[in-house]
């Protein structure tokens, strides 16, 4: 099983619109994306100096189950707007 992080913050001036958007983007991909087993995306409530501003946790079965959304067209498509909103990303991806 693959675990898949990825933490971003949001350029200055994002709506909450904009920033409800792109997690509900995301989460649309489940069932779309066929190796996305599970994901689940959250908005940060602490807004302490080191937090990220959103978090995306997915599960897959394998490194290639993984690649294969990283390359999903409509995972692209999220992709292609969460960068018209976001100024830093953080991924982590391992393996229980």
């Amino acid at each position: 099983m693959i675990k898949h992080i990825v933490m971003w913050k949001f350029k200055e001036g994002v709506s909450e619109a904009d920033k409800l958007e792109m997690k509900q983007q995301l989460e649309a991909l489940k069932g779309v994306v066929p190796s996305l087993l599970e994901i689940e995306v959250g908005l940060d409530v602490a807004r302490k100096d080191a937090s990220m501003d959103m978090a995306l946790y997915s599960e897959f079965h394998t490194m290639e189950d993984l690649a294969a959304y990283a390359g999903h067209p409509e995972h692209l498509k999220v992709v292609d707007f969460v960068r018209t909103l976001v100024c830093g990303r953080a991924v982590v991806d391992y393996e229980v």
